[in-house]
Order: C-alpha cells, then sequence, then structure tokens
C-alpha cells in the first residue's frame, strides 16, 4: 500500500476537511487558523542534523546555532564528521550534540531508502541512530518525507495546544495525545500542524522550526 504523503496544499486541504468532519473542536478553529503551512524540506542528513540541533531548545536558539552552522559550512554530512570540536563549539553545539551529529554522519545510513519504508520501520530505523529518538524521528518523517499521518506526540507545543484548544485542564501526555488522535488518522500531520498554528496564535510565537 503506498505511504500517504503531504505534498501540495491540495493535500493539507483534503487532512483538514478530514478533521473538520470528524471532530467539532477543529470543525470550530480550522477557518480561523487560516491555510496552514507545508513545512517541508528536502530529506537526508541535513534535515536529521537541524531537528538534532532543535532538540531541547527554543526555536530561536536552534536557528541562531543552524544559521551559524550553515555561515562556517557545517551542515554538510562529509563536513560536519570531519570538523574540529572547537568549530562545532563556536557554533553553539553542545557536547552531546557534537557526538550524536559526528555519529549520525559516520552511520552510512541509506537517506534515500528511508522514503519507502512504512512510518514504523522508517522510525526504528532513525532512532537506532546516536541521539535520536522518537520526537527527532517523528519530525523528519513529518517534514523531510512528507509523512501524512505521523504525529510527534512528545512535543510540549502540539500538547500544550491541545491542552488550550480542547479546553483541558492540564497538558495531555505522549499517550494522552495519541489517544486524543487516534481519529484524525490518517491525517495526525496535518493536525500537528494546525496545533502548532494555534500554539503560534495563543503564545504569540513559533513551537517547531
Amino acid at each position: 500500500m503506498p505511504v500517504r504523503l503531504i505534498e501540495t496544499e491540495a493535500d493539507l486541504a483534503e487532512g483538514a476537511e478530514h478533521l473538520a468532519r470528524v471532530c467539532p473542536v477543529w470543525a470550530r478553529v480550522l477557518p480561523d487558523l487560516g491555510p496552514l503551512p507545508l513545512r517541508r524540506r528536502a530529506d537526508g542528513f541535513e534535515a536529521i542534523a537541524s531537528a538534532i540541533v532543535g532538540q531541547q531548545i527554543s526555536t530561536q536558539a536552534a536557528q541562531a546555532i543552524w544559521d551559524r552552522m550553515a555561515a562556517a559550512g557545517l551542515t554538510g554530512q562529509q563536513r560536519l564528521a570531519a570538523a574540529g570540536e572547537e568549530e562545532l563549539r563556536a557554533a553553539g553545539l553542545s557536547r552531546a550534540k557534537m557526538r550524536y551529529l559526528r555519529g549520525i554522519a559516520a552511520c552510512g545510513l541509506d537517506w534515500d531508502g528511508l522514503r519507502v519504508l512504512p512510518d514504523d520501520q522508517a522510525i526504528a530505523a532513525l532512532v537506532a541512530l546516536p541521539g535520536i529518538g522518537a520526537w527527532t524521528a517523528e519530525i523528519y518523517l513529518k517534514f523531510a518525507l512528507g509523512r501524512a499521518d505521523v504525529l510527534a506526540a512528545g512535543d510540549l507545543a502540539l500538547q500544550e495546544a491541545a491542552r488550550l484548544m480542547y479546553g483541558l485542564e492540564a497538558r495531555p501526555g505522549p499517550a494522552a495525545l495519541r489517544a486524543m488522535a487516534e481519529p484524525w488518522r490518517p491525517w495526525r500531520a496535518v493536525a500537528a500542524r494546525g496545533l502548532w498554528a494555534y500554539y503560534r496564535r495563543a503564545k504569540g510565537r513559533e513551537g517547531v522550526r
């Protein structure tokens, strides 16, 4: 069975129609959010490296570090594998992220092969690499591979947006958010874009790069 992808605004619109059909909250909120962003990026090493940089720091800090890396030519796989610790530290990388990025750069993963794997197998291949957990793998599938049904339930901005949007007393954890998202299948990646848009409107800042 072909993997469902988000490649165009028409795909986003189809997903949004599904969300509005299955949930009255989405039906009420989506018109106010406007067109949802594609947030697509090229797949491969640089996309996963960008996700690693963004782990556990603000979107602004992550962008600043990535911009310094790009200015120094440190985003490519071969260049990063050969980079010295002083160069990487000057860009703002922690020691742990240096280790992760060097390990991934040297791992020889078949990035092209990930495109044809089912979601669960692609995630498993990524989390086997150093420094990559479920959140990073799911962000890669969502934005670099365009997978339509990947949620990233561990994302704190998604959890907070769900709390606000549904009027919950407490922020739902990953398991609770996954349970909430069951009716959103097979368009959970569209729902995630909607939740990030809601977070931006409610908080005045981006929840994801």
